[in-house]
Parts: structure tokens; C-alpha cells; sequence
């Protein structure tokens, strides 16, 4: 592939609906542009970007692609990513080095969830936009309603460049709003054709809007407006395309991605109205001299990248997707990673077309590019070089909520497993894999169940390595609510030496749920000498990690050992130890114990209509709600109190009652006492483990 200068670059993101046409978009534009002989489809597994086995396999996008083609002198780097809302943190990264984005919408299913998600992340990283309406060649594909739908949700800046031509319910061609040009496809081909007369009122329509913004562009075109005048072709792009970089219009044409119809014009639109990275910015920090580095993708300046996507893959190796943010990177550079502190050497230099790497000689800024086996690199990482060392702040991720519990399936496995979660956690940040000693689990956190379910078999197909998923134990607590006062003595004779201990102890909740326990000594007399003191309080650490009531954690007691006895020959400290073990167990019963469940502090963001339904569901699973704070675009932040154990499965039946309009996110708070049935249930369930082991014994 070329090299290309920065003002030759558009980094375009296809944003959407799942299932909404982004992938086949992208097939019709690479076949378009030359880069395939023929379109893939989706459901043969044969696109560029839906390379994985398991997109291939579930005909779902999981991953972004980075698809680069040329279009008229200019490199278009294409960025496909998923539709699922489970795959978030893939779109998020995408957002992150693109440019400019184009919202997909199917003609078929009009605006949806996924829409106004994209429209939602646009807004944040103010991105210009097109919308793109795929489907036209089905019969109910309405373009009209998508325009109606998006102006109003969004407001007028929505303005149709192209309007469809049908004929007998067929879509045949097109009009071009900005020269008001009706053509029609013959085979392969687009001519002119005779403007219908139904298009006719609605063209104007369109186009009143279009010169309303472009004489907003400047005083000078608002007085040739109203005086009558009328604008040059050249005029209206010129104008057009700064509103569009600013954000004041959204264009919006159509097409059909398996007949390729409507692409031709998206591709010149592209080249003729987005900008390039040279009319972007983007800041740094020169960590040398701590001044502000504003590279804004120039290439004069010293080379900096930012990483903004890890590929790990078995079969294609290890990726390092870049986003040239200044100056030149080539192939034999020496770059800088600071946050990890190494320097590295670039042997080679590629662009990632989907799975296939096309090596090239150098990346100028505002270019996306790959480097392979980079040992330490991580994705979110600055590479510069050691006499300017740059850092740019990190891409927001969304934090994973939804947690499993996963074991191997054959022991043998276990650090196999470990290793490849490893891998496939640099390549997607959404994945954490936390390790609960406290409750014997390992845990898998990810943004919902088709995610983790993607990940165990991803696992299986590509690592070999199998695991199962299941509910993840609570981390419940114990403790006492009264005072108890006991004693246990520890006798055995066995021939030779014998073993002797002897305590009386007090239990009393210590009054704070910070640590496990407390332990005073008020033996006087020497009743037990002060060397077997650390052995009674090793006994009180070990009965602490598993408490006699369910087996969880024991926090908050207070235990004061204040007499007991001692034999000169046979008492020891392991004498001492078991006494106090059995004289705990003893105690804490008698005190009457409780089980604590964790709290958490939830925030559910959803649209204002849907509140009612979430409160409900809330106080069905123990919640309360604690209030209410409204949003500036219409949306209600719903504040509550929640059981940990109430918060499983409700990743999917939020995005069920909202149509996945809702997000949660939720921290630990505090531990409160469990409700008594809560209770019985985990002593009954501990009781049963209890029989089951002795059985087995």
C-alpha cells in the first residue's frame, strides 16, 4: 500500500445496531475500491473484517477491523465495529483514533437502540458524522421515515444529500440533492435520468434546507440569500463541508450494500466532506520539560503514537494497532514506551486489512497503523522517543459489571487458562479476571453474558483450553451480636508426651466490621504463661478464615482470653492453638451469631420513561432507592442501596425492560445484617456440604 500524507487520510468509524449493515457496508466499499475481486458475505464467514472464528461462526462483528482503502488519491482508513452492546469496549477504542464517524441505520428496522448509543459516543468525542441508510433494495425500507425519525430526535441539522428514486417498489436510483440530478443504475453503470414528480416537492424541501446552512456559513452568502441569489456548486461543498466538520450538518444518503448501489457517492462524500486529521486536535504531555505537547497530528513535529487497540490472536500473532498522533514513524525506528519504560526497535511496519498485515515503508501523522511484537506494549500506551518523551491521556473504557465464577474443566489446565485469559485481557479491556481468595473463586468480569460466553468459547476453539461458568459465591460475612463466655480444655494422652491446653475465653462484637478480631489477654497469676499467648492467637487467626455458623469470613468479634491452666510437660503451643480453635467455635455460637451480606451503591441510568419499571424491579430485589437526579439530555440517574446477591443476571434484565437504553454501574459500600431466610438458606446449604464430605469420607 501507499504512503500517505496527512491531509490524504480519512480515519472513518461505522457505527450502528447490531445486524444494522456495517460489515457489509464496509465488503461493498473495499470491493468498490479494487482491495477484493468479489463481495463476502456475512453468512458465508468470508468478509475482511468478521475474520474470527467465533464472528464467522455467531455472523456477529466481536471484534473492530481496521479495513484501510484508496479512493481518488486519499487512504480511507475504515474502522468496523461491533453492533452488541456486550463488545462496547471495541467501539469505545474505534471512537478513540477516528476522525469522523458513519452511523449505519437500516432502512428496514429505522432508528433503533444502537442508533442513538453512536450518536451518543459522536457527541461525547465530537466526531462529524454521516448517516448512512442500508437495505434500500428490501420492499419496506423506508428512507423518508429515517429522516423523519433522526430530525426528530436530533433536530434539523439532519439534511438529506441524496433522496431515493423507486419505481414499482424497487429502488432504481437516486437524487443528488446538492446539483438536483436525478440518476438511475443500468447493470453497472449510473445515468442521468428524468426527475420523478413525486421527489419533486420533497427535494425542495431538502434543499431549502441545505441553503439555509450555508448561507448561516457567513454574513456576506446570508445577505446573497435573502437577496435571491443563488449559490455555485463549488460554494455549497466549500460551505457544506465546514458545517459538517463542526458539527452543524449531518448528511444523510442511502444505499443498498449487497447490489453496491448508493457506495460510489458514501466514498466520494467521505474524500469531498470529512476532514482529515490535520483538522483535528489532540494534546499531550512532554514529560521532559512538563509542558503541554500539542501535536495535532502534525508531521513536522517529533513522532508520537498513541495505542489504541491490542490484537492477540494464535494464528495471526501479536498487534499493535497505532494512531501516528505526530511527526513520521518508519520501519528500524527506535521508539519509547515510558509508561513501561523500554525502548524498542520497529523491524517492520504494517496497516492491518482486517487479519491480512500489508507491510509499509513509513505512517505519517493522522495514519493508522500496526507494529508487531511489541513485548510490553499494552493498549492505552504513548510511543515516542527517549529525547522527547510524550504521554496522551488514556481512552475511556467502560468498566465491566457482569461476573461469573469459572473453573477448569480438567485440573491440568488451570495455568494454561490463567496464561491465555492473560492474552486475551491485553487485546480486550472490558475483560478482568480477578482471583477472590477470600471465597476460594476465580472470577471473570465482563459487559454482559454473550460476552463471557464469547470469551469461554474463544477459549476452547483457540487456546484448547475449557472452562465452565457458573454463579459466583457471595462474599458474605460473619459475626456476633452478644457476649459469650466459655472455656475448652485440650487433653490427649498417647504414650511419651501428652498434649495439654486449657482457656476461658469471653466473645463480645468488637464494634467494628473493619477487622476480622480483637484479642486482649487479662490472665493473671500466670494461669497461662505469656509464651503460649501467640499460640492463642494464631488458634483466633485461623477460626477467623472460615466462622463455625456458614463457613464465610469472621469479622468484628472481640475475644479476650482471661484464665485457663497449663501442664509443665505436656502443654505446647499447638495444645494452645487447638483449645482456642474449639473454644471459638463454642464461643461465637453462643453469641448469637448473624450473617452479613455486602451492600452495594448502584446508579441506573436510564430514559425518563422507563423509571417507574426499574423501581419496581428494584425493591422486587431488596433495593433502596435512595433518589432521583435528572440529566440534560432527558435521562434519570436512579440511586440505590442493593444486596450484592440481588445485583446477578441484572445486566440483562436492565437492557430487557429498557430495549438496552439502560446502564448500571455499582460499588461496594458497606456489609449489613442478611434477612433470616437469607441466613437459614446458607446454613442449610453449608450443613449439606457438611454431609455430603462425611459421606464421601
Amino acid at each position: 500500500m501507499n504512503v500517505y500524507t496527512t491531509d490524504k487520510i480519512r480515519n472513518v468509524v461505522l457505527l450502528g445496531h447490531g445486524g444494522c449493515g456495517k460489515t457489509s457496508l464496509v465488503e461493498a466499499m473495499a470491493y468498490l475500491a479494487g482491495v477484493t475481486s468479489r463481495m463476502g458475505k456475512v453468512t458465508d464467514g468470508n468478509t475482511i473484517s468478521d475474520y474470527g472464528k467465533e464472528e464467522q461462526k455467531r455472523q456477529i462483528s466481536i471484534t473492530t477491523s481496521v479495513v484501510p482503502i484508496e479512493w481518488e488519491g486519499v487512504k480511507i482508513n475504515l474502522l468496523d465495529t461491533p453492533g452488541f452492546f456486550d463488545f462496547v469496549g471495541e467501539v469505545e477504542e474505534a471512537v478513540s483514533a477516528a476522525d469522523a464517524a458513519i452511523i449505519v441505520v437500516s432502512g428496514k428496522a429505522g432508528v433503533e437502540v444502537g442508533t442513538e448509543k453512536a450518536w451518543e459516543l459522536c457527541d461525547k468525542y465530537k466526531l462529524p458524522r454521516f448517516v448512512f441508510v442500508t437495505d434500500m433494495d428490501i420492499d419496506n425500507a423506508s428512507f423518508r421515515q429515517v429522516v423523519e425519525d433522526m430530525t426528530n430526535k436530533y433536530g434539523k441539522k439532519m439534511a438529506p444529500f441524496h433522496l431515493p428514486v423507486r419505481e414499482n417498489e424497487k429502488f432504481v436510483g437516486y437524487i443528488n440533492v446538492i446539483t438536483e440530478q436525478a440518476y438511475r443504475w443500468k447493470n453497472k453503470e449510473v445515468l442521468e435520468c428524468e426527475m420523478p414528480e413525486y421527489s419533486k416537492p420533497n427535494l425542495q424541501l431538502c434543499r431549502d434546507t441545505l441553503m439555509e446552512a450555508v448561507a448561516e456559513t457567513s454574513e456576506e452568502f446570508m445577505e446573497r440569500y435573502f437577496s435571491g441569489d443563488t449559490f455555485s456548486e463549488a460554494e455549497i461543498r466549500a460551505a457544506l463541508r465546514n458545517n459538517v466538520m463542526e458539527g452543524s450538518i449531518v448528511p444523510m444518503s442511502m444505499g443498498s450494500n449487497v447490489l453496491c448501489q448508493g457506495i460510489y457517492t458514501l466514498l466520494d462524500d467521505i474524500v469531498k466532506y470529512l476532514p482529515s486529521p490535520e483538522n483535528r486536535e489532540i494534546a499531550g504531555i512532554n514529560l521532559k520539560t512538563n509542558e503541554i505537547f500539542t501535536a495535532n497530528y502534525d508531521f513536522a513535529k517529533p513522532k508520537s503514537a498513541y495505542i489504541f487497540k491490542t490484537i492477540v490472536d494464535p494464528f495471526i500473532g501479536k498487534y499493535s494497532l497505532i494512531k501516528v498522533c505526530s511527526g513520521v514513524v518508519k520501519a528500524d525506528d527506535l521508539i519509547y514506551n515510558e509508561e513501561k519504560d523500554i525502548e524498542e526497535k520497529v523491524s517492520k511496519l504494517y496497516v492491518m486489512q482486517g487479519s491480512k498485515p500489508l507491510e509499509v515503508k513509513e505512517l505519517h501523522a493522522g495514519d493508522i497503523g500496526a507494529i508487531a511484537k511489541l513485548t510490553a506494549a499494552r493498549t492505552g500506551n504513548t510511543l515516542s522517543t527517549k529525547a522527547n518523551t510524550i504521554r496522551y491521556g488514556k481512552a475511556e473504557i467502560s468498566t465491566p459489571y457482569t461476573v461469573m465464577r469459572y473453573q477448569a474443566q480438567n485440573k491440568a489446565d488451570i495455568d494454561k487458562i490463567s496464561q491465555s485469559l492473560q492474552k486475551m485481557t491485553h487485546e480486550d479491556q472490558t475483560l478482568k479476571v480477578v482471583n477472590d481468595a477470600e471465597n476460594r473463586q476465580t472470577l471473570l468480569y465482563g459487559m454482559g453474558d454473550l460476552h463471557l460466553e464469547v470469551v469461554t468459547s474463544r477459549l476452547l476453539s483457540e487456546y484448547k483450553v475449557d472452562i465452565k461458568l457458573s454463579k459466583p459465591k457471595v462474599a458474605y460475612r460473619e459475626t456476633i451480636q452478644k457476649t459469650s463466655d466459655v472455656e475448652y480444655k485440650y487433653k490427649k494422652q498417647s504414650g511419651g508426651h501428652g498434649q495439654y491446653g486449657h482457656v476461658k475465653m469471653k466473645f463480645e462484637p468488637s464494634g467494628s466490621l473493619e477487622e476480622p478480631y480483637v484479642f486482649e489477654q487479662m490472665v493473671v497469676g500466670g494461669a497461662v504463661p505469656k509464651n503460649f499467648f501467640p499460640a492463642v492467637e494464631k488458634g483466633l487467626q485461623e477460626s477467623v478464615l472460615s466462622g463455625p455458623l456458614a463457613a464465610y469470613p469472621v469479622v468484628g468479634v472481640k475475644a479476650i482470653l482471661y484464665d485457663g491452666s497449663y501442664h509443665p510437660v505436656d502443654s505446647s503451643e499447638m495444645a494452645f492453638k487447638m483449645a482456642t480453635i474449639q473454644a471459638f467455635k463454642k464461643g461465637f455460637m453462643e453469641a448469637k451469631p448473624i450473617l452479613l451480606e455486602p451492600i452495594a451503591s448502584l446508579k441506573v441510568t436510564v430514559p425518563d420513561s422507563y423509571t417507574g419499571d426499574i423501581m419496581g424491579d428494584l425493591n422486587k430485589r431488596r433495593g433502596r432507592v435512595l433518589g432521583m437526579t435528572p440529566t440534560s439530555d432527558g435521562k434519570q440517574i436512579i440511586e440505590a442501596d442493593i444486596p450484592m446477591s440481588c445485583l446477578y443476571g441484572y445486566c440483562t434484565d436492565l437492557r430487557s425492560m429498557t430495549g438496552g437504553r439502560g446502564t448500571y454501574e455499582y460499588q461496594f459500600a458497606r456489609y449489613e445484617q442478611a434477612p433470616s431466610d437469607v441466613q437459614e438458606k446458607e446454613v442449610a446449604a453449608r450443613a449439606g456440604k457438611v454431609a455430603a464430605n462425611n459421606e464421601e469420607a
